[in-house]
């Protein structure tokens, strides 16, 4: 059941969307809403309202030699957390001495 969701999708723009009770992650192509919901809940102990998807396909490279190579197209989720609660893998702040 975890292997659906693979990493934290850690950008400048999703640590923006962490003030609005929004966290990214990169998850398996088959996974569904649904599904993505219940693991977060569980793994992260929060209440999902919100979970929104997208497929983002693979880019295509081409190496010295001319050979075509494609990136494999893969999932992401954007989950919206119930207010003031956080993920704390998306935590940015440092501390200063």
């Amino acid at each position: 059941m975890l292997f659906h969701i693979k990493s934290p999708l850690i950008t400048e723009k999703s640590l923006l969307a962490t003030a609005k009770d929004r966290f990214t992650f990169k998850v398996a192509l088959n996974s569904s809403k649904h599904q993505i919901k219940q693991i977060i809940e569980k793994l992260f102990n929060v209440s999902v309202l919100k979970v929104r998807t997208s497929i983002v396909s693979g880019e295509t490279k081409r190496n010295a030699k001319g050979k075509i190579s494609r990136e494999l197209s893969w999932k992401k989720a954007i989950v919206q957390l119930k207010s003031g609660e956080k993920i704390d893998l998306f935590d940015t702040k440092t501390t200063e001495k």
